[in-house]
């Protein structure tokens, strides 16, 4: 009698490739049918179409944050790793706030500020709805709280069973990973050469586009050369499309259509989605690299705890 054929985890290099290539087969055909789109059709959208649309619309990281915590960890009997998990939303989440505090003057307008509570935030240059800051709070929430999950239920036999152990064998977190930062200044000199000479918006430097690289690229240029023993590849994919949809509902379908938020193109790099209201690309890329970049960071802070080591001797080596 045949027997059923078993299949080990991949080696990391493998996984990785396998996340790029389950993204390219999704992106690739969907990019191919909306160049298709021609002549975009308009929405004729009537004044105050969307009330508090911004602000319900939280709901769609608010409500999995809620059935995630209270209902889908605590039925399986799951601990959620607190101290990494906080200690990575404390830094992530007012980097993600920095964007606003920050750029936002540069890169995003809000044409319709009925769509909002009317609470205004301080920020450089001009004030941002209240709701941006909860935006990022509860997204960097949503997709660590997503990975977790998904990391040590759904898809738990795919984790490193002697987490502890090996992350007390690590002789340290930060190592120099070269070719992410080859790929990262490589996207931002394609991106400035597209926008001067291709682009129909050439004035400026794609500016948002340079900021997401150096974000999602950072971490992982100091810390995956440790941490890609200790991702859960499977979980990071399925994180990233549940997050790339929600993405793609907020922006494409709501948010652009109903001026809730939009981009000023002249800090994009130049692609721009006509049959999504003229959605820029960073759109698209940008949950892409926090689901990354944040995925990478938690692992960093999870190995640094469960070695029990110092800080600064978990992430320099002993000396």
């Amino acid at each position: 009698m045949r027997q059923p054929r078993t299949h080990g985890s991949p080696s990391t290099s493998i996984a990785a490739g396998i996340v790029i290539g389950m993204l390219a087969m999704m992106i690739i055909p969907a990019a191919i049918a909306l160049h298709s789109v021609s002549t975009p059709a308009t929405l004729q959208v009537q004044p105050n179409a969307s009330p508090h649309g911004y602000t319900w619309s939280l709901l769609l990281f608010l409500v999995p944050i809620v059935v995630i915590a209270v209902w889908f960890l605590p039925s399986a009997g799951l601990e959620i790793p607190q101290r990494s998990f906080w200690r990575t939303i404390g830094i992530l989440a007012p980097i993600g706030c920095l964007l606003d505090v920050i750029f936002a003057q540069w890169f995003f307008l809000y044409p319709n500020p009925q769509a909002t509570l009317g609470v205004m935030a301080p920020a450089l240059g001009h004030w941002v709805p209240v709701e941006e800051y909860v935006f990022y709070l509860t997204g960097f929430i949503t997709t660590l709280l997503l990975y977790v999950w998904l990391s040590e239920y759904w898809l738990a036999r795919y984790t490193v069973e002697d987490y502890r152990g090996e992350a007390q064998a690590l002789p340290k977190l930060l190592k120099f990973h070269p070719m992410s930062l080859v790929i990262g200044v490589g996207l931002i000199a394609v991106a400035v050469v597209y926008k001067k000479w291709f682009s129909e918006v050439r004035e400026g430097l794609p500016g948002y586009f340079i900021v997401l690289v150096i974000g999602g690229l950072i971490p992982s240029a100091s810390f995956y050369p440790a941490t890609r023993r200790f991702i859960n590849w499977r979980a990071l994919s399925l994180t990233m499309y549940f997050i790339l949809l929600i993405s793609m509902l907020w922006e494409a379908t709501l948010a652009l259509p109903y001026g809730w938020w939009n981009y000023q193109h002249r800090a994009m790099m130049g692609v721009f989605i006509g049959a999504w209201s003229d959605l820029p690309v960073e759109a698209v890329l940008v949950w892409l690299a926090v689901t990354y970049g944040t995925v990478n960071l938690f692992e960093a802070v999870k190995i640094w705890q469960a070695s029990g080591r110092r800080a600064r001797a978990a992430f320099l080596g002993s000396a």
